[in-house]
């Protein structure tokens, strides 16, 4: 099957196949066992693709960052952790999504925009597709802070100020937090403390 170019402009073309289709279509696949939990794909901007292989360097980061992530969190927020949210044309699997609400709160709908406060990304190999594709697909959402716990470089680029839809969506703020450096933690528009960034770290 030959490449196709995702729909936002601005983005280079996947080295993977896309495969066309609706969230409504997606979620039909699901229910009818045509897609189970065992497929290592996930939905981007309409398009059925590979999910990205994970290392233990991966794993490992995303179990501290939730367990350090969990102890500032208050009572009305969960994370919910390599776990689907819903957009319009989209149902990405964010290593860790900051959710207003329990775990019963999205026991028959995955959680959407407005109920999202952040959305972490571990990235290593991955980390140019963080950068543009789900950087892009996130901002169009309207998700407030994104942040990406960039292994190559040992730091955290935090995103924020999204566009929303617009013909290229992006973040306009991008913050860069070192491993010398606290970084805020802010759900709601509003900052709970400062977490530093090796507690983030492996």
């Amino acid at each position: 099957m030959s490449v196709l170019t995702p729909p936002t402009p601005g983005l280079p073309a996947p080295s993977f196949p896309l495969w066309p289709i609706s969230v409504d279509r997606y979620h039909q696949m699901i229910e009818r066992g045509v897609l189970t939990e065992n497929d290592a794909v996930e939905l981007i901007e309409g398009y059925l693709v590979p999910k990205m292989s994970r290392d233990p360097a991966h794993d490992a980061t995303v179990q501290i960052a939730n367990r350090r992530l969990l102890r500032e969190i208050p009572a009305e927020w969960d994370i919910r952790v390599q776990s689907a949210i819903t957009l319009s044309d989209s149902e990405p699997e964010p290593d860790l999504a900051v959710v207003r609400g329990s775990g019963r709160t999205f026991i028959h709908a995955h959680p959407r925009p407005g109920d999202i406060g952040a959305l972490m990304e571990v990235a290593n190999s991955s980390l140019e597709f963080d950068r543009t594709v789900k950087g892009a697909m996130y901002a169009r959402a309207g998700i407030a802070i994104y942040w990406i716990i960039n292994l190559v470089d040992g730091r955290i680029e935090v995103y924020t100020d999204p566009t929303g839809p617009s013909p290229a969506p992006c973040y306009r703020q991008r913050q860069d937090f070192a491993l010398g450096d606290a970084l805020p933690l802010v759900l709601g528009g509003q900052e709970l403390t400062q977490i530093p960034v090796r507690e983030l770290l492996p």
